[in-house]
């Protein structure tokens, strides 16, 4: 079990997106995609707010955190520009805060609840694993690139009522621990059984805003609320 002292939650946001420029502070409905993901942290229960960090470069960003009173990292520019490599550049705060484990939150799933977000924050305290992943139960059928069927046909027709329980990634909810970053390690090994333990999520918490037309039926499904 881990305490939660040894654990910060972070949301990390930039205003870089190519597919949708400035989507964090574009006006979503009557509110924007920073401020959605940070009352959402201001209502979670399960770890103190002096363990969360907004992780942004840009002052327009860290002014919008500091409006809930909650912590800013100061992100790099080269950080804010990073596509993923090196991981120590993207995700800079490896070693800069005095924490152990870091719970990261998806700044772009407007639907993801506080609820959710302390459940996961719970079984992460809870579990031995180093890391944790969010993910969605699927029963479906799947085919590779060359056209074979990966899912094995059990009856004549197609029922996914017969198929065996997959997992797609969320890339909602993330933990891992902050000295593996170091090595190029987030949340640990997918190939070793245990490292990293799977966490299910509802699908309609993890729509994840990557694309203009993801944008504007984001932000309708949002007013329909």
């Amino acid at each position: 079990m881990k305490n939660v002292d040894d654990v910060c939650v972070i949301i990390q946001a930039r205003l870089g997106s190519q597919r949708v420029p400035k989507k964090m502070l574009r006006q979503f409905a009557d509110t924007t995609l920073t401020d959605i993901s940070l009352n959402k942290i201001k209502n979670c229960k399960s770890f103190k707010k002096e363990n969360f960090f907004f992780s942004a470069w840009e002052p327009e960003l860290q002014q919008v955190a500091k409006k809930y009173d909650l912590n800013v990292f100061e992100r790099s520019e080269a950080s804010a520009k990073s596509e993923g490599t090196p991981m120590t550049e993207m995700y800079e705060w490896w070693d800069k805060l005095p924490y152990r484990y870091c719970v990261l939150v998806n700044a772009c799933a407007p639907f993801l609840t506080p609820e959710t977000i302390d459940e996961f924050v719970g079984s992460y305290l809870e579990t031995k694993s180093d890391g944790m992943f969010g993910v969605i139960e699927k029963k479906n059928y799947f085919w590779n690139s060359q056209g074979d069927l990966l899912t094995p046909l059990t009856e004549a027709v197609m029922n996914t009522k017969t198929v065996q329980t997959t997992y797609e990634a969320a890339h909602c909810l993330y933990a891992g621990r902050l000295d593996k970053i170091g090595s190029g390690i987030w949340m640990g090994d997918f190939n070793t059984p245990g490292d990293i333990e799977l966490f299910p999520m509802k699908e309609e918490e993890v729509f994840d805003i990557d694309y203009e037309w993801q944008f504007k039926l984001g932000e309708e499904l949002w007013k329909s609320k």
